[in-house]
């Protein structure tokens, strides 16, 4: 569906098309200033995990990528299918203009459509609340991330007691760069570390 952005251009948020891999990885790779989370969308494709993948395409080119992957939370009740969320990335020169804001708008309204319950990221402590992550809502969740970043979302009306992550297959960090006005900088890589990643229990 088409939407316009904060520049008064005709932004079209869609889901991703066979034929738009080599503009995702050249998203992923500029925005990141390295191959490793491009390489990893691939390994996540191949595995099969995942769930949703949006582009934010603006006269016919892809700026923005956000990926949706399954994960598993273990709960008092037995295992949970949930969502991670990440990667995201958006080009340098259309980073502050709330791309990245739509692509996780739009993805979580497509994820509850579906039924997802859960949804997980590690991202910066001010950006994420405003879709509604919280790290009130992850407080039983078994990490080595910091808790003040370590976020949840609850997409249904059920609460869900849960105390540990299973990722899976998914071992490895992955990072979204949104763009200084969707992501405060950070010292390091300039923004938030969303991560599916191996815990005590996963």
């Amino acid at each position: 569906m088409p939407i316009m952005d904060t520049d008064s251009s005709l932004l079209l948020i869609r889901d991703e098309q066979p034929r738009d891999r080599k503009q995702v990885r050249i998203v992923n790779e500029t925005a990141f200033g390295r191959r490793d989370e491009a390489d990893l969308i691939d390994r996540l494709q191949e595995e099969g995990v995942v769930l949703l993948s949006l582009v934010a395409e603006r006269n016919r080119q892809i700026i923005g990528h956000i990926l949706f992957s399954r994960m598993t939370v273990e709960a008092a009740q037995g295992s949970v299918a949930a969502v991670s969320l990440a990667p995201m990335a958006v080009l340098p020169n259309h980073q502050g203009c709330q791309v990245g804001s739509q692509l996780v708008r739009r993805g979580l309204v497509e994820l509850r459509d579906r039924g997802e319950r859960i949804v997980i990221v590690l991202g910066h402590k001010e950006y994420y609340p405003r879709f509604g992550f919280s790290p009130e809502n992850a407080r039983h969740l078994a990490s080595p991330f910091p808790p003040d970043s370590f976020m949840a979302l609850e997409l249904s009306e059920s609460r869900v007691r849960v105390n540990c992550i299973n990722p899976g297959v998914v071992e490895t960090p992955i990072l979204d760069k949104g763009g200084p006005d969707d992501l405060p900088k950070s010292p390091a890589a300039g923004h938030t570390r969303p991560a599916s990643s191996r815990s005590t229990s996963s």
